[in-house]
């Protein structure tokens, strides 16, 4: 490194150096101090650079939360490598898709996965296991003595593609810098109060950019003792908490919602956790006064923001959730943000507009896909595609993404609205609300619930009607209620509404 570079393994040395003896990381019984973690860094990444790797490569990441998956990610930051996180619930073309986009020229998977990877038709030519396996990146990373490394990085290289939800469309590559990753560090650990002494729980997945990039690897910059889950267990997350005495957990809404309903959540012992941390996507509205009714003495932080930015752009703190519960907060130390309408102009206090960025955090664009990183960075802003309102001191509210808002009639609803007054309904234990093509309204308003298990009155959409025109104007009541036994979700937790909308459509 130079003497004016900081890269995001950077962090992970720093660490090493002030604290070596500190835990660092616990994972399926395996704990690594600070300086165990830092070595194993270097010999993963002088073992990918051995396999013929050059720097700027594209390597893929196809695995379920470890130490491993840590570890690999770091290496490749440290090697000059290009990490390209995969969500490992793909398969077949969709992963085909980002293996092929990206250009990875070597994946590294779960064993277990291997036969998916595999089954794509596009593995690349280089496949490592990450674990598990006497010649996996684990493996290498804890054998022999630690070599020095022959490469330069600089904080201006990439180190991650970072791929959208792809709710909408085919996910796109925003390219990650060095140096953008680790300004969005520093704005997470001021915003979000990160310290060495939180003793935090991550269970989101690694390959989705707020668990690694919001809370993993600050809360690594800091010196904090990570626990980390290979899957978002419920039961087993409340169990955790209360046994661990974990101060600070982080969750996306649906896995709130998870907890919230589980019945081991009126019975465990909870006192110690001082920080919870939600985001990701929209947190019902209902869900969110339950569990701050449920845990008053919790501080609770709304994170908003998305991939190409790192992806933290906004917080809602602990203080300022009991006069804007609803609010997503004002940017971070490092975002500007401005809510302007179509022409490209500010919008005054509580009208909808669209959310823009200037910030070092953002990405340089989109991987092999030049019209479509034109189309986000207008003006010498980025165009996020989140429909919000800004109040006089500049906190927003997020009402949904522009492309989620339903024009039914004429009139724009937006699909928040009506989600949040189902949810107050006792039966409703998930639900999403999408805009179908009618003849007559041009979209009509239509749900899709899934009902609480337990609950007497069933599937019974007369009911929820009656609910909802004591609570929302005639014309934002849904024209359909369907019920199905889940949602489908992408990486992140966001609910994929396109898929929503092509099987009702038909």
């Amino acid at each position: 490194m130079g003497p004016r570079t900081s890269t995001v393994d950077d962090l992970l040395r720093r660490s090493a150096a002030k604290t070596p003896a500190r835990t660092a990381l616990r994972f399926a019984g395996r704990e690594w101090t600070y300086a165990e973690l830092d070595a194993a860094v270097t010999n993963a990444a002088a073992f990918l650079l051995g396999l013929g790797l050059e720097k700027g490569a594209r390597v893929a990441a196809y695995g379920k939360n470890s130490d491993a998956y840590l570890i690999a990610f770091l290496a490749c930051a440290r090697a000059g490598l290009v990490h390209v996180p995969i969500n490992y619930n793909l398969a077949g073309a969709e992963l085909a898709y980002l293996l092929e986009q990206s250009g990875s020229s070597a994946a590294l998977t779960d064993p277990a996965l291997r036969s998916v990877l595999d089954g794509s038709g596009a593995a690349p030519p280089i496949v490592v296991p990450l674990r598990d396996d006497n010649e996996s990146l684990l493996d290498a990373a804890t054998t022999g003595a630690t070599p020095d490394l022959d490469v330069e990085v600089a904080d201006t290289d990439l180190v991650q593609l970072l791929y959208t939800s792809g709710t909408t469309s085919r996910p796109k590559g925003a390219m990650m810098t060095h140096r953008a990753l680790v300004h969005e560090y520093v704005s997470s650990i001021i915003a979000l109060d990160l310290t060495a002494d939180d003793a935090p729980l991550h269970v989101m997945p690694l390959y989705h950019s707020a668990q690694m990039h919001v809370f993993l690897v600050p809360w690594l910059a800091v010196g904090a003792t990570n626990e980390l889950m290979e899957t978002p267990d419920p039961a087993e997350i409340l169990r955790r908490i209360e046994a661990d005495g974990h101060r600070a957990f982080f969750a996306a809404p649906t896995l709130w919602v998870a907890l919230a309903h589980h019945a081991d959540f009126a019975v465990r012992d909870l006192t110690a956790l001082e920080k919870a941390y939600y985001g990701a996507s929209i947190m019902p509205g209902p869900i969110l006064a339950a569990l701050r009714e449920a845990m008053p003495g919790l501080g609770f932080y709304n994170c908003f923001g998305q991939s190409e930015i790192g992806p933290l752009a906004t917080v809602l703190g602990p203080d300022e959730h009991a006069e804007r519960p609803e609010s997503a907060g004002r940017g971070v130390l490092f975002v500007e943000a401005r809510v302007v309408d179509g022409d490209g102009n500010d919008v005054a206090p509580g009208e909808l507009g669209e959310v823009v960025y200037r910030s070092p955090q953002l990405c340089e664009g989109y991987w092999d896909k030049p019209e479509d990183t034109e189309d986000a960075f207008r003006d010498g802003w980025f165009h996020s595609g989140d429909l919000v309102r800004i109040d006089e001191e500049g906190y927003l509210s997020v009402v949904d993404r522009i492309k989620d808002v339903i024009n039914t009639g004429g009139v724009m609803v937006a699909s928040r609205e009506v989600e949040d007054a189902l949810y107050t309904h006792d039966s409703v234990d998930e639900v999403a609300v999408v805009g179908l093509p009618d003849d007559k309204w041009i979209e009509a308003i239509t749900a899709i619930v899934v009902s609480k298990k337990d609950h007497q009155g069933g599937r019974d959409a007369e009911a929820l009607l009656v609910h909802l025109r004591g609570r929302l104007s005639s014309f934002k009541v849904p024209k359909a209620i369907h019920f199905v036994d889940e949602l489908p979700r992408n990486a992140s937790g966001k609910i994929l509404k396109r898929e929503l909308r092509d099987r009702f459509a038909r």
